[in-house]
């Protein structure tokens, strides 16, 4: 039987006081986070919590079907997706941080017709946990037939966490495999530059991008424009970055450069931004024309060393028999 996993997403942000809803036929239910200590109307979860301690919080599930409704509940690890997006593993995939040490106080939740409930859960660190971030959710889930397909389909709706462990922050991103291909005629041409950014530290990060290209020396730049941000990237996460510039002039030798201005973000929301990254590509870019009419003077100077050697062979051995045939004459004169 093949079974068909679909996550309802709230694992981005929830709009504050509104719950994320799951529907599927006369199934409805919605969660999100309760109100105690750490505030009312938390669009996610954020801790910081040190190695060894922990955190005791709820997630509040609603039914709004008309019937009993059982759900599963768990957490999972978070990772970010190639659209860009923050998805969960998984039940049946193993997690190792968010997923391993938050604890549901129930893996099972029963909500009567019309009511909520809350699910109380542990956030336990352990002792030995690798300073800096993770990301994971808190997950309800109901698995059942879909009539159109036969299959199973797991609905699974959570709220995500943030967890900042105590110890040394140390962001940094870096630029890897950064590439440049140039393709261009006797004015003009484009150029593409490629190039992959990883979370080489250990906190979530994002990033302003610039992208430029020039000639030697710094002349003729010509920027990229507005280049999209990454999406927020965890520790050892990476994203693929392809820039295309237009209208960059065949300056021969072209130097592409890529900055990244890494975005850390504070528990508070305030975002700061550290100090910029920078990597360079180099590309020829010479128009047809011209290296076709380089390749002919260059073909026109290796003939003309090419004969001017012949000839100078020719006049030293000529030289030579001159020689040759004098000193002949002189032996035979004493003869």
């Amino acid at each position: 039987m093949r079974i068909a996993l679909a996550l309802t997403a709230v694992l981005a942000a929830l709009v504050p006081g509104t719950p994320a809803l799951a529907a599927g036929g006369d199934v409805s239910w919605t969660v999100r986070t309760a109100s105690n200590s750490y505030g009312a109307d938390r669009p996610s979860y954020t801790y910081a919590v040190n190695p060894g301690t922990s955190a005791q919080d709820a997630l509040v599930v609603a039914n709004h079907g008309t019937a009993p409704l059982t759900l599963k509940v768990y957490a999972a690890d978070g990772y970010t997706t190639g659209e860009g997006r923050l998805d969960l593993l998984t039940g049946d995939k193993k997690s190792v941080a968010i997923g391993a040490w938050v604890r549901a106080g129930s893996p099972e939740v029963t909500i009567p017709a019309g009511r909520e409930a809350q699910v109380p859960f542990a956030v336990e660190v352990p002792a030995n946990a690798t300073p800096g971030d993770y990301v994971g959710g808190i997950v309800t889930s109901l698995t059942g037939t879909s009539a159109q397909e036969s299959v199973n389909v797991e609905r699974r709706l959570g709220v995500k966490i943030k967890l900042r462990v105590g110890g040394d922050l140390v962001p940094a991103l870096a630029i890897e495999d950064l590439d440049v291909s140039y393709r261009g005629s006797l004015a003009t041409g484009d150029a593409t530059v490629t190039y992959t950014i990883r979370n080489t530290g250990n906190a979530v990060e994002s990033a302003r991008q610039e992208v430029s290209i020039a000639g030697p020396f710094g002349r003729l730049r010509t920027d990229a424009g507005t280049v999209d941000s990454p999406p927020e990237l965890l520790p050892g996460e990476s994203w693929a970055v392809t820039v295309p510039i237009r209208n960059v002039p065949p300056a021969v030798l072209l130097a592409a450069t890529a900055t990244l201005t890494p975005l850390l973000t504070d528990a508070s929301g305030s975002t700061t931004s550290l100090d910029p990254v920078t990597a360079t590509a180099r590309v020829w870019a010479l128009p047809w024309p011209l290296t076709l009419l380089a390749l002919v003077l260059i073909g026109l100077l290796i003939s003309i060393v090419v004969v001017s050697r012949k000839r100078r062979a020719k006049r030293r051995q000529r030289e030579d028999e001159r020689v040759r045939e004098a000193v002949e004459e002189a032996l035979r004169a004493k003869v």
